[in-house]
C-alpha cells in the first residue's frame, strides 16, 4: 500500500475555513479536480493534516476515549480509586473478586454484588471481618462498614439474616456446587428479586381437541366466519425456603490459619449445599423445602409388568418409560438412576424365543455405555433404592423451577461451644423448586398421558 502524498504545486488547507475558501476559488479548484488520481490524492493529504497522529482533533478522540473507558469500568467496578484507569491485575494471588466476577454465574444485579468492594481479599477478608472474634487493626476498621449487611436479609425474622456474602463470593460458592449437583445446572433457574415470584405457565392438560389450554386452529373458507379461542394460563409460585448448613471451627483456624479454612469454606460448603438442594428438588414435599420433581403432580407412574419379580427392572420398563415422556422432550430428557439399579441395567436381557441376549451391557471389558437409547445416564444416591418408585426416572429438567433469591447469608457465634474454644459458624441460602407443569398431558390420540417426569413403580 503506499502513502498518499500531497499533490504537487498544490496548498492544503490548514483548516474548514481554508478549505471553504479553497472551493469557493474556481482556479484554485481546478488543479484538485483536473484528475481522479490528484483528487484523491488531495482528500487523502487533508485528512491526514486534519486528523493524523500529533493533530489536536486525534488528541481530543483519544482523551474522549479514555474518558468514556474508565467510565465504563468504573461503572462495573473495575476501578476503585474513581479518579484513573486501573490495570487489571492477572495474577492468580491477588484480586480474587476479578475472575468470580468473569464468571457465568455472577450476577451483577444481585444483593450482594453491593457490598463486593468490602472485602477485596475474598473470602479470607470476609471471615476475618464478620468473625465474631475479629480484633485485628483491618477488620475493626471495616465494623462500620459492614453493619450494612449485618442482620438485613432474614426471610421472615431480619436477625436470621447474618452477613450477606458479597456477590463474588456467592458466584464462587455456586460455580463449585454446579460442578457436584444434579438437577441445577439442567434446571431452569428464576432469579427471585422478592421471597415469593409469581411465574407464568400455559394451564394445559389435554391436547385431545385443544393445545395450550384452549387454542384451536379451523379450516376456513375464503371470507368465512373465524371462530374465536385463546389459550388459558396459569401460575407458579415460588417461595424462597430457607436451607442452613453449619458446622463447629477451631478458633485457631480464625486467628492462625485462614488460607486452610477459605479451602474448607469454598469446597465443602458449596458441595453440601448442593446434595440437600438436590436432595429436595428430587424428593422434597414441598412443605417448608421445595417440591421434588418426584412428587410433582405432572409426574407420571409406569406399572410393573405383570408376574415381574421384586427389585428387577426390565426392558419393557425401559420401553413403556420412553414412550411416556413428551415427544417434545425427548432430545433434553435424561435418565436419573440409584446406583443399586446398575446389577439390573447390566444384566438386563431381552427374551428372543427360548434364547436370549444382553441389552445394555454387552461385555465385561469396557465400560458401561452411559446412554439408554441414546439419552444419557446419570447414577445417584439421591432418588430411591432398586425396587421401589423413582429408583429409575426419565426426566426433563427444564420442565422443573428453582426459584433462587440470589442471597446467601453466613454468621458465626462463640456461645454454643464456647468451652470448647470453637467457634459455630452457619451458612444460609434461600430456594424454591417446584415442576413447570401442573398435570400430566393427554395427547391428541392414544390413551396414556404424557409427562417431562416419569418414574418406575413399585417392584418390592
Amino acid at each position: 500500500m503506499t502513502t498518499a502524498t500531497a499533490p504537487k504545486n498544490i496548498p492544503i488547507p490548514n483548516g474548514p475555513d481554508e478549505l471553504a475558501e479553497m472551493v469557493a476559488d474556481p482556479g484554485r479548484l481546478a488543479p484538485v479536480i483536473a484528475s481522479p488520481e490528484a483528487f484523491t490524492e488531495f482528500v487523502a493529504e487533508y485528512g491526514r493534516r486534519q486528523q493524523g497522529e500529533g493533530t489536536e482533533l486525534r488528541a481530543q478522540v483519544e482523551a474522549e476515549v479514555k474518558r468514556g473507558f474508565a467510565n465504563w469500568l468504573r461503572e462495573q467496578g473495575l476501578d476503585d480509586s474513581g479518579d484513573s484507569v486501573r490495570r487489571l491485575n492477572l495474577s492468580p494471588d491477588q484480586n480474587p473478586t476479578r475472575s468470580a466476577m468473569a464468571s457465568a454465574h455472577y450476577n451483577p444485579k444481585a444483593p450482594g454484588a453491593k457490598v463486593d468492594a468490602l472485602f477485596p481479599g475474598g473470602t479470607r477478608d470476609f471471615l476475618r471481618a464478620t468473625w465474631h472474634g475479629a480484633r485485628s487493626s483491618d477488620a475493626m476498621a471495616m465494623q462500620s462498614q459492614i453493619r450494612e449487611i449485618h442482620n438485613s436479609f432474614g426471610s421472615t425474622v431480619p436477625a436470621d439474616g447474618g452477613f450477606l456474602i458479597p456477590e463474588y463470593l456467592r458466584s464462587e460458592l455456586l460455580r463449585v456446587a454446579l460442578e457436584t449437583a444434579l438437577v441445577r445446572p439442567m434446571a431452569r433457574v428464576i432469579p427471585m428479586e422478592t421471597l415469593t415470584v409469581p411465574f407464568p405457565t400455559i394451564d394445559s392438560t389435554s391436547n385431545a381437541s385443544n393445545v395450550y389450554g384452549g387454542v384451536v386452529a379451523y379450516w376456513t373458507e375464503e371470507s368465512g366466519q373465524l371462530t374465536d379461542s385463546s389459550a388459558k394460563f396459569g401460575r407458579i409460585k415460588l417461595e424462597a425456603k430457607k436451607l442452613t448448613a453449619y458446622t463447629e471451627v477451631p478458633n485457631e483456624l480464625f486467628t492462625d490459619s485462614l488460607i486452610s479454612l477459605e479451602t474448607f469454606i469454598n469446597e465443602v460448603f458449596p458441595e453440601a449445599l448442593a446434595w440437600f438442594e438436590d436432595v429436595a428438588f428430587i424428593n422434597g414435599t414441598g412443605v417448608g423445602e421445595p417440591e421434588g420433581f418426584l412428587n410433582a403432580d405432572a409426574a407420571v407412574e409406569v406399572a410393573a409388568e405383570g408376574e415381574q419379580p421384586a427389585n428387577t427392572i426390565v426392558w419393557e420398563n425401559i420401553v413403556k418409560m420412553f414412550s411416556r415422556m413428551l415427544p417434545s422432550s425427548i432430545g433434553r430428557a435424561v435418565w436419573c438412576a440409584h446406583i443399586d439399579t446398575f446389577p439390573e441395567l447390566a444384566t438386563m436381557a431381552l427374551s428372543v424365543g427360548t434364547g436370549g441376549s444382553a441389552i445394555w451391557l454387552n461385555n465385561g471389558v469396557e465400560g458401561p455405555p452411559m446412554t439408554i437409547l441414546g439419552r444419557p445416564v446419570y447414577f445417584t444416591e439421591k432418588v430411591s433404592s432398586v425396587g421401589t418408585a423413582g429408583d429409575i426416572n426419565f426426566v426433563d429438567l427444564g420442565y422443573y423451577l428453582i426459584g433462587d433469591r440470589q442471597t446467601m447469608a453466613a454468621d458465626t457465634s462463640p456461645h454454643y461451644r464456647f468451652a470448647n474454644d470453637q467457634t459455630a459458624m452457619r451458612f444460609i441460602e434461600r430456594v424454591d423448586g417446584r415442576a413447570w407443569m401442573q398435570t400430566a398431558m393427554t395427547p391428541h390420540t392414544g390413551s396414556n398421558t404424557l409427562s417431562p417426569f416419569v418414574k418406575i413403580a413399585d417392584r418390592a
